[in-house]
């Protein structure tokens, strides 16, 4: 699987991109993982509720096409886009995303963090609060979109909205758990647990 850092990036050029690769991959096309931050954004899933858009502000609100409702994204946070052929692999969606889950469950144990999911919530949480949110599009057996991590970050916009759809949800971070916490080793280390859950399913 090849994994590209591709830094600070536009959400919606992103997404673009993420989109032609798909519409152009082929049977022997190899998956890529996107390591990636945005500028501040809230994103609205394909059957989001406008409701759960408390205020905007002054940052940008983009519909998508990914599953679930309405999430931020911001520098400090850990994106991880997985354009997987699940077809391939010879897994469904549910597969893929509970490899997800199990994937950050597993990097925040190396940092003594215990981490559980909830059944009907897609996502990983500490203690109650949501430190990571996914979203996939699955198109002709693949996905694309993928994961955030809440590494070290401004988590008040969390504040307008209800995080991916959920009244009152409380968000935390990594660099509210533990001390020296960088990005890029962070995102190193998803990458390589996410790569090994993936291609051992």
């Amino acid at each position: 699987m090849k994994i590209l850092k591709l830094g600070l990036q536009d959400y919606t050029q992103t997404w673009e991109a993420m989109q032609v690769f798909s519409e152009n991959r082929h049977n022997n096309t190899e998956d890529e993982l996107w390591i990636i931050e945005h500028p501040p954004i809230f994103t609205q899933g394909i059957s989001g509720n406008v409701k759960h858009l408390l205020k905007s502000g002054n940052i940008p609100v983009v519909q998508t096409d990914r599953g679930g409702q309405i999430t931020y994204h911001g520098p400090g946070q850990l994106v991880v886009y997985c354009l997987i052929d699940l077809k391939r692999l010879g897994i469904g969606v549910k597969k893929m995303v509970s490899l997800m889950e199990a994937a950050i469950i597993d990097l925040l144990s190396h940092y003594n963090i215990q981490s559980q999911t909830k059944e009907g919530a897609p996502g990983v949480y500490v203690e109650g609060a949501k430190i990571a949110a996914l979203g996939l599009k699955v198109k002709n057996g693949s996905t694309y979109h993928g994961l955030s991590l809440n590494v070290d970050m401004d988590l008040s916009p969390f504040s307008q909205i209800n995080p991916c759809g959920y009244q009152g949800l409380a968000v935390t971070q990594l660099a509210d758990l533990t001390d020296n916490i960088k990005i890029e080793t962070v995102a190193n280390e998803l990458t390589q647990i996410l790569n090994k859950y993936v291609t051992r399913n």
